[in-house]
């Protein structure tokens, strides 16, 4: 029985949500499933498979080329490297990524993760193949006595958004 762990999207999959890519192939074999640096690292360092930079002041969205998969009581957020933070003012865009378990395999992408980055520094930032851009991490949730949510996920991104909030 399979737990929590990575796996690379279809190259179908990666082919349609990243077709710009020169090298697409190349692309999808430089895909690394996450490890943690060490014995007693939190987080699973995610790499970038393409090269690419990013400019003073731009929003680039990365495809991971990865989906991940974990227990329902559970929750997989990414958070920018602290060395991304530091030493070149990236940040993500939407602070924390947070992903749900039942967007694993979803019709929309398989749960093709994704990250937006935003530099906020002064110099342009160039990303090789292979680079540790934002680390994830597993995390137990809770819920409160009276939860009694019936939804169920029918797509990719965003789609959790309820009409009835609006």
């Amino acid at each position: 029985m399979k737990v929590r762990g990575f796996e690379k999207i279809s190259f179908e999959q990666f082919k349609k949500d990243f077709s710009f890519l020169e090298n697409i192939e190349d692309a999808y074999n430089n895909i690394k499933i996450p490890v943690r640096a060490t014995k007693y690292s939190v987080g699973y360092d995610i790499s970038t498979p393409f090269d690419f930079e990013i400019k003073p002041g731009e929003i680039k969205l990365i495809s991971t080329g990865l989906k991940v998969y974990f227990q329902t009581d559970e929750v997989f957020s990414m958070y920018i490297r602290s060395s991304m933070g530091f030493k070149h003012n990236i940040r993500l865009c939407n602070q924390v990524g947070i992903v749900e378990s039942d967007y694993y395999n979803n019709e929309d992408n398989e749960g093709h993760l994704f990250i937006k980055i935003q530099n906020e520094g002064d110099k342009t930032v160039k990303f090789n193949v292979g680079d540790r851009i934002v680390q994830g991490i597993f995390s137990k949730y809770l819920v409160t006595d009276d939860d009694n949510v019936t939804n169920v996920r029918k797509s990719g991104i965003g789609s959790t958004d309820r009409k009835d909030d609006k």
